[in-house]
């Protein structure tokens, strides 16, 4: 059953971490499977576990701390989720999408998502860094939307168009940034599916043939969600297996190895992450 939210709730939750907290965050950081340790680098942060935030739920997942973290990073000041919400987890959309809601009523107004996602191009190695260009929300697309439901037009439109969600002048900056530490930094489609399996061999080659490049079981509600409000977004995966498109093949995915690879992309996307909220703070003064 799906459970809507009101504006009063993300505005309760808004008003709770704004009494408590020193900061006034002007960037979300979502930190994906592995990449919760990212959050240590956060300088004279306030953490919050969700369990004390009002209306958040609570993340069950391995990796995933379970803290909302406030402070500065390489100059900016970012609200950080050290770890997510998944719909598999028995959560309705807008529960999963809750704290994207609660940012925008907190005054932010740009968004980085990263996630860990299998890599279904062939060219992609475990190890890649993809920026996403678009998304295929094929959860959404089956009848799981974040926006089904009463719609509040405080936050956005009824009808949002979806062509640029993933806002062109950030995606250049990433680009930038990678550059500059020489970082390879692949782009592609990023396709979202319900989980918590991974996929057979049948529908890799059939979400290959949609035109994805990456899989995974989060980001494009948070996004849609995002671009709803009218927030500048980013998105970034990090490529931590193979998605398996042969039938009866040995190689078999795990949570286990998703959270192993994920742990050593972390200084790599570190690199690439600072580097690019370094270049954004000119662009938020």
């Amino acid at each position: 059953m799906e459970i809507h939210i009101s504006t009063a709730q993300y505005d309760e939750a808004a008003a709770w971490l704004r009494g408590r907290s020193r900061h006034a965050p002007k960037v979300g950081l979502i930190l994906g499977s592995g990449l919760s340790g990212l959050a240590a680098l956060i300088a004279d942060a306030d953490e919050f576990p969700y369990a004390e935030i009002p209306h958040f739920p609570l993340s069950t997942v391995a990796g995933h701390a379970g803290r909302l973290v406030i402070g500065e990073l390489a100059g900016v000041t970012v609200c950080a989720m050290q770890g997510r919400f998944h719909f598999y987890e028995g959560y309705s959309m807008q529960q999963v999408t809750l704290p994207i809601r609660v940012m925008k009523r907190l005054g932010i107004e740009t968004l980085i998502v990263t996630n860990a996602a299998g890599g279904l191009n062939p060219e992609f190695q475990v190890g890649d860094l993809m920026l996403v260009e678009d998304h295929i929300n094929l959860v959404g697309m089956t009848g799981v939307h974040p926006l089904i439901g009463p719609n509040l037009d405080e936050f956005g439109p009824r009808f949002p168009a979806t062509n640029r969600v993933y806002t062109p002048w950030l995606r250049t900056l990433a680009m930038q940034a990678a550059a500059d530490v020489g970082l390879p930094l692949q782009r592609g489609v990023y396709i979202q599916l319900s989980g918590p399996t991974f996929e057979s061999p049948a529908e890799v080659r059939m979400l290959r043939g949609f035109g994805a490049d990456a899989v995974g079981m989060s980001t494009t509600a948070e996004t849609t969600v995002a671009h709803h409000a009218g927030m500048q977004v980013l998105g970034i995966s990090t490529i931590t297996n193979r998605a398996v498109s042969v039938l009866d093949s040995t190689e078999q995915p795990s949570h286990e190895e998703v959270i192993e690879a994920g742990a050593a992309l972390i200084p790599r996307l570190t690199t690439l992450l600072l580097q690019l909220l370094q270049r954004l703070a000119t662009h938020l003064k």
